[in-house]
C-alpha cells in the first residue's frame, strides 16, 4: 500500500505531503489545479518517464519520495543486490535534474530507472486518461486474453517450443540459401587443401634443412678443420699425434704407480686423456666422413626449403601452425560436403519440432478458448453493473496463416453495445464513456490474476455522466476492497464513494503559482461534491443533495459490507 508521498518542485507543486489512505483514495479539483501531476510523482517512483519539464521553473532539481507498506520480499530484491524491506516497508525516492540525469534509491540502495521500473510494475498499476484509448489497439487484445486466463504453462510451453522450431528452420534456411557460396568456399578449401598436402611437411623439417644447408654451403672450411684437429690428436705419416704422445706417458707411468696411490691416480688420469684423445679423433672422422656429399645436395636442400617457405608463409608461419590450418579446413570441408546430410536430418528436425509446436498451439489455442468465454460472461455482467445493460462482448479468435511467435491465433474484442445489434470491432462501436466503462470492467476482472496491490487511474471517468457515472464509482470502490486505489476524477459521483477525499488547489503566492493537496474532512467533502455538482453556484440545496450524495455512498459500501 502507498502510504505518503512527498512532492518537490514537481511542476506547480512546490512542496507537498500526501498520507493515503485503505481503499478508495479520490483527488478531485479545478481542472489545471495539479491533479495529474500527483499521478506524474506516483509514475516517477514507478519508474515512468521524467521530462526536464517536470522539474519546477527556477529550480534545478526535482524529487519525489513515496513510502510503501505490506511490500512482499519479491525475488527483485535478491536479483538486483537490494535489502528486501523489514516488515513490508519500502521507501523509494527519485531525483531528477535540469541535465537529465536520474537518481534513484530504493531502501538506500541506488538503482537503474530500468530496475525501478521492474519493481515499479509489481507495486502500482497506473491507468492513464488514454489508456481506454489502448482498446482501439487489437494487437493488445491478445495479451489481455492471456493475462487473464492465466494459462502460463501453456504459453511457455508454446514459445519454448517455437523458438526451437524457429531455430532449426534458421539453420535448415542458412543450408538452402547459402548453396552456391559454399560450393565456392568448397573449391577454395581444395585448392589450400592440395597445396598444403603436396609440400608433405613434418613439424621442424625446415630447423633441420637450415643447419643442413650451412654445413653444406661451408664444406670446405669444415672439411679443414676436421682433418686438422684428427691429425692434432691421432698423428699423421710424419707426425705422432697427442693420443701417441699420451701412450707414452702412460708407459713411463706404468712402472711407478705401486710405490704410491698418487701416482696410480695419475697413471689413471693419464690414461683417460688417452682414451677421450682417442674417442674424439674417431668422431672428427666420422663428421669428416659426412661432409662427402654429391653437388646436387645443396641445390635439392635449397629447393625444399623454398617449398616449405612458400606454403608456411600462406598458412601460419612454420611447419606445424600450417598443419594446423591443414586440419581445420579439412574439417571445414568435410562440413560442407556433408551438407546434404545435414539438410536431410534439419528436415526430420524440423517435422518434429513443428508436430511438437503445432501440439502446444492446439492446447493453447484449447485454453485461449475457454478463457474467452470466462472473460466474456464477466465482462458482460461488469458492464451491466455499469450501466450497460444491453452490451454484448466477444473475444474472436482469428487464426493464423502460419505459427506465430503468440501461437496459431490472434484475438480480437467484439462488442455490441445495445440489444439486436451485432458485435462489432471496438474501434468502430465504442464511444468515449463505453471506452473508458470496459477498461475498468476489464481491469476489474483482470485485478484478481495480476496481484498489483495498488491501481491508479487518472480520469477514468473521461466520457461518463449520469448513472453511469455512479456505476462507475461503485465499481471503483468494489475494485477499492482487494487493493488501494487511487482515481483522479472531475465526478461527484466517483468522488462521493471515497474513503479518503483530497482536494486540489491552486493559488498565486510571491508571484508564483503553487498547487495545495488537502486531505477533506466532511465538511469540505460536502463542498467540493457542491462545487463538482453546481459549479460556483453552490446553494443549500446543492449542499444537501452532496450530504445525500455522500450518505448514499456510505449506505453502498455498507450494504456490499
Amino acid at each position: 500500500m502507498l502510504q505518503t508521498l512527498q512532492i518537490e518542485n514537481v511542476v506547480l507543486i512546490d512542496r507537498a505531503e500526501v498520507s493515503f489512505g485503505a481503499g478508495l483514495n479520490v483527488l478531485t479539483g479545478e481542472t489545471g489545479a495539479g491533479k495529474s501531476i500527483v499521478v506524474d510523482a506516483i509514475s516517477a517512483i514507478s519508474g515512468g518517464r521524467t521530462p526536464r519539464e517536470l522539474i519546477r521553473t527556477g529550480e534545478d532539481h526535482a524529487s519525489v519520495t513515496a513510502e510503501l507498506s505490506d511490500v512482499p520480499p519479491f525475488p527483485w530484491f535478491e536479483d538486483n543486490g537490494v535489502e528486501p524491506p523489514e516488515d513490508g516497508a519500502l521507501i523509494i525516492t527519485r531525483k531528477i535534474t535540469l541535465d537529465g540525469k536520474n537518481s534513484v534509491r530504493v531502501n538506500g540502495a541506488a538503482v537503474t530507472v530500468a530496475q525501478l521500473r521492474e519493481l515499479g510494475s509489481l507495486l502500482l498499476d497506473i491507468h492513464g486518461q488514454n489508456d481506454g484509448r489502448r482498446l482501439l489497439d487489437e494487437r493488445a487484445h491478445l495479451a489481455s486474453l492471456d493475462a487473464f486466463g492465466g494459462h502460463t504453462a501453456e504459453l511457455d510451453a508454446y514459445r519454448a517450443a517455437f523458438t526451437a522450431l524457429r531455430e532449426t528452420e534458421k539453420s535448415l534456411k542458412s543450408i538452402i540459401d547459402d548453396a552456391a557460396e559454399r560450393e565456392r568456399r568448397a573449391d577454395a578449401l581444395r585448392y589450400q587443401i592440395d597445396e598444403i598436402a603436396a609440400a608433405n611437411l613434418a613439424p621442424g623439417e625446415s630447423k633441420t634443412l637450415e643447419e643442413r644447408r650451412a654445413i653444406l654451403a661451408n664444406a670446405s672450411r669444415l672439411s679443414d678443420a676436421f682433418d686438422g684437429a684428427y691429425a692434432a690428436l691421432y698423428g699423421g705419416e710424419d707426425t705422432d699425434g697427442a693420443s701417441a704422445l699420451l701412450r707414452e706417458a702412460e708407459r713411463s707411468l706404468e712402472g711407478i704407480e705401486e710405490f704410491s696411490e698418487k701416482y696410480a691416480a695419475l697413471l689413471a688420469r693419464v690414461r683417460d686423456l688417452r682414451y677421450n684423445a682417442e674417442d674424439a679423433a674417431e668422431e672428427l672422422r666420422g663428421e669428416r666422413a659426412k661432409l662427402d656429399f654429391s653437388p646436387e645436395e645443396l641445390d635439392e636442400t635449397d629447393a625444399r626449403l623454398d617449398a616449405i617457405r612458400r606454403v608456411t608463409k600462406k598458412y601460419g608461419g612454420d611447419e606445424s601452425a600450417a598443419l594446423d590450418f591443414l586440419d581445420k579446413i579439412t574439417k571445414e570441408l568435410d562440413d560442407i560436403e556433408f551438407s546434404d546430410e545435414r539438410k536431410k536430418e534439419l528436415e526430420r528436425e524440423r517435422a518434429l519440432r513443428l508436430a511438437a509446436a503445432t501440439d502446444c498451439a492446439a492446447a493453447l489455442t484449447t485454453a485461449r478458448i475457454a478463457a474467452s468465454e470466462r472473460l466474456r460472461a464477466l465482462l458482460e455482467a461488469e458492464l451491466r453493473d455499469l450501466a450497460m445493460p444491453g452490451v454484448r462482448f466477444e473475444v474472436e479468435l482469428v487464426a493464423q496463416d502460419a505459427l506465430t511467435a503468440n501461437g496459431a491465433e490472434d484475438a480480437r474484442f467484439l462488442m455490441s453495445a445495445n440489444a439486436g445489434e451485432a458485435p462489432g470491432r471496438i474501434s468502430k462501436i465504442a464511444s468515449g464513456g463505453e471506452l473508458s466503462r470496459i477498461m475498468l470492467a476489464l481491469k476489474n476482472v483482470l485485478s484478481e490474476s495480476d496481484g498489483v496491490p495498488v491501481a491508479v487511474f487518472d480520469e477514468i471517468d473521461a466520457g461518463v455522466s449520469g448513472v453511469a457515472a455512479q456505476r462507475v464509482g461503485e465499481k471503483l470502490s468494489d475494485l477499492a476492497r482487494g487493493r488501494q486505489v487511487l482515481c483522479v476524477t472531475h465526478l461527484p459521483q466517483i468522488a462521493a464513494m471515497a474513503d479518503t477525499h483530497f482536494g486540489i488547489t491552486k493559488s498565486e503566492e510571491g508571484g508564483r503559482t503553487v498547487t495545495d493537496i488537502e486531505n477533506l474532512d466532511l465538511d469540505k467533502r460536502v463542498l467540493e461534491l457542491s462545487r463538482l455538482t453546481g459549479g460556483e453556484n453552490v446553494t443549500e440545496t446543492v449542499k444537501n443533495a452532496a450530504r445525500e450524495q455522500l450518505a448514499a455512498a456510505q449506505k453502498y459500501k455498507s450494504k456490499r459490507s
